[in-house]
């Protein structure tokens, strides 16, 4: 089966890889993520996502359309919900364009980590996958998460500190500040 895999990073794409290696999945990687903030934190993540898919000659497409403003308008209003907003605008985007691709179904390194909310990442999925006539493919990628993190870290890639977002970058910082 033909999968579209967003790829949120790097580092989780790592684990993604192994995961689908092992699965024997035909995948294209897919880098969309009008979220990351600031726009030199959005380089360093898109451009360490190229040097992976380099490294492992891996096909991959990047959307590279930021448009930074229109999602912080749409989730300045509730920032509690961003993350439903965030999930749901990057898996539309990569259900839109799996089906008109052509590929069977499609995926996402967002399932990587424990910290993301899994089962918002599911209703979304199968939403999208709904709405553009696709199979959207869950795979519980949270096994993979630490080796994941040390893959990347052997290749040298760029790791964040935080998930992504302004708000997200707020609440990382802001919380280290206070704990110190």
């Amino acid at each position: 089966m033909k999968t579209l895999l967003h790829c949120c990073c790097g580092p989780c794409a790592c684990g993604a890889i192994a995961a689908f290696g092992e699965r024997e999945k035909d995948f294209t990687a897919y880098f969309y993520n009008p979220n990351i903030h600031p726009y030199k934190e959005y380089q360093s993540r898109r451009d360490s996502f190229i040097e992976l898919m380099q490294q492992q000659n891996i096909n991959y497409i990047i959307n590279d359309s930021y448009p930074l403003e229109s999602w912080l308008s749409d989730v300045a209003a509730q920032p509690q919900n961003r993350c439903r907003y965030c999930y749901r605008s990057r898996l539309q985007a990569t259900a839109q364009n799996a089906a008109e691709l052509g590929f069977e179904s499609f995926s996402t390194t967002l399932l990587i980590s424990p910290y993301q909310n899994h089962q918002l990442l599911i209703e979304t999925g199968e939403n999208a996958a709904s709405k553009y006539g696709i199979k959207f493919d869950y795979i519980d990628l949270r096994p993979y998460f630490r080796s994941s993190q040390n893959t990347a870290r052997a290749a040298g890639l760029y790791m964040q500190k935080y998930c992504g977002c302004i708000y997200s970058e707020k609440e990382r910082y802001l919380n280290t500040k206070k704990e110190k």
